[in-house]
């Protein structure tokens, strides 16, 4: 599996893979990588996490699409996207059990579920952050360019921009859906990039690498960063009562964005710039650990991210409750008041999520 195993397996089972290959073979001994500790760290911690995740998007994400489907409708920009998000998160999120139990034996599914939650995996965690991205981006349009960006904000282009995000997800996943196999590993099936000269695979692997930190990173992070500046000066320019809030929430979008994407992005840019400079047979444990720790809080944000997205807005907290105070009764009151809040806020406010 390209994205947990395939960076010390290899080493680590030192199993040649000649297929496509012809030419010299080179004999003599090889240094083996003893990867046992960090194996047996990833099948200890791993499963509980993706399980975890794994139950945090699917309970989540659920009550995004309840909120949307009763109170909510599809016409408008921001929830189509939202809706996007969705479905990129529980896409991504459906992959997480299977590689649970990866971690703790072996890949026991078979060679066609292999192919296929290897591309649910990448495909949704690629479409998640570009989606987020896409998301910040609208809302600097709807805030900033309130007045010109209205005849423009239209369902043609929140369905065009969605599909256009699909493709680019699907594209940069090409690679995770073409040599993801099943092979037989030291300690049982592998699924990871496979069936090709290891030098190949080593080249797509790079690829992967920097194309997750350029293109998956550094590029929204560049414009989440200029969008949510450019907010704040707007909101602090005008008469909004709540200013100080809505400043507030975009600082913490922004932080936690920027502390559950970078540390993991930073493992990706070493092991990539490790792996450029000939390096894969250092037999350092440290970017295995590293890898493990920060990426898992990088698939919690793109489980939560709906859900954090969505209860930010006073108008889904009022949905929220109204949701709630069907089962609990008492909650109906402040509904109630919340809805009132929220009329009266919404008049005096510039066009915003908040």
């Amino acid at each position: 599996m390209a994205h947990f195993d395939d960076d010390y397996l290899d080493s680590f089972f030192n199993e040649t893979s000649d297929t496509g290959y012809t030419g010299q073979v080179i004999t003599g001994e090889v240094s083996l990588c003893k990867k046992g500790d960090v194996i047996q760290f990833g099948a200890a911690f791993l499963p509980a996490f993706y399980y975890t995740n794994f139950l945090l998007s699917l309970v989540g994400n659920g009550l995004v699409l309840c909120i949307i489907y009763k109170y909510e409708k599809l016409s408008t920009v921001t929830n189509i996207f939202l809706l996007n998000l969705v479905i990129s998160d529980l896409i991504f999120a459906s992959s997480l059990p299977f590689w649970a139990v990866y971690h703790k034996s072996e890949w026991i599914f078979g060679r066609g579920l292999c192919k296929l939650v290897g591309s649910c995996y990448s495909i949704g965690f690629n479409s998640s952050i570009l989606f987020l991205t896409l998301m910040t981006f609208d809302r600097y349009l709807a805030v900033v360019h309130a007045i010109s960006a209205a005849q423009s904000r239209r369902t043609t282009y929140a369905v065009a921009s969605s599909a256009t995000v699909w493709v680019l997800s699907i594209l940069a996943s090409i690679k995770d859906i073409v040599f993801h196999d099943v092979r037989q590993g030291g300690d049982g099936l592998l699924c990871e990039m496979t069936g090709y000269h290891q030098s190949f695979l080593t080249k797509w692997e790079l690829i992967g690498y920097y194309q997750q930190f350029f293109l998956f990173f550094l590029v929204p992070l560049g414009i989440v960063l200029y969008c949510y500046i450019r907010i704040t000066i707007r909101i602090m320019s005008t008469r909004m009562t709540e200013k100080c809030r809505a400043v507030k929430l975009i600082f913490v979008i922004v932080f936690t964005f920027f502390i559950c994407w970078t540390p993991y992005n930073m493992v990706i840019l070493l092991k990539a710039i490790k792996t450029s400079l000939g390096e894969q047979n250092d037999c350092s444990n440290a970017l295995d650990y590293a890898l493990y720790i920060t990426r898992n809080f990088a698939y919690l944000y793109c489980c939560i991210c709906p859900v954090f997205y969505t209860f930010l807005g006073k108008k889904f907290q009022n949905h929220f409750l109204k949701l709630l105070s069907k089962r609990v009764p008492f909650l109906k009151i402040n509904a109630a008041m919340l809805s009132t809040t929220s009329k009266t806020t919404s008049i005096r406010s510039p066009n915003t999520d908040y």
